[in-house]
């Protein structure tokens, strides 16, 4: 990897992708990491927390399932938001859930209804980081 390369890695914003359907993370994952984002991504709560004590950057954004084997994906962000407290949340879900269909940006808390575009997912992104610019370059 170039310098530039690495430098690039590390001003991306970082994803951790939480989710037990194994086509679903893979499919995200290959969407994430084709807009350039770093992801890293888990199929339960306890490899995300796991994941989320181990790595070295910052995880900008937490993407998880609200359906979990073995937790909720709302425990699963107490759990790290005990970690690191304000940390973005994206609660995703093919269930139209009443609970969690309703944002709370103040608490940096968003939703996303299965299934979703690339594009939605996009724009969804971008709503809860901010507009980055370079996303624009390979979307």
């Amino acid at each position: 990897m170039s310098h530039s390369n690495a430098r690039n890695q590390h001003s991306r914003p970082s994803i951790l992708l939480v989710e037990d359907e194994q086509f679903v993370r893979e499919a995200t994952c290959r969407i994430l990491e084709s807009l350039g984002f770093l992801v890293l991504s888990a199929g339960d709560a306890v490899d995300a927390v796991r994941i989320y004590e181990r790595c070295e950057k910052p995880i900008d954004l937490l993407m998880t399932d609200m359906v979990l084997s073995g937790a909720s994906g709302q425990q699963l962000a107490k759990d790290i938001r005990q970690r690191c407290a304000r940390i973005k949340v994206l609660v995703t879900s093919g269930y139209g859930n009443a609970e969690y269909d309703t944002e709370d940006p103040s608490a940096h808390t968003y939703f996303l209804a299965k299934p979703y575009s690339r594009r939605t997912l996009l724009k969804k992104i971008e709503t809860i980081l901010g507009p980055l610019a370079w996303l624009h370059e390979v979307a």
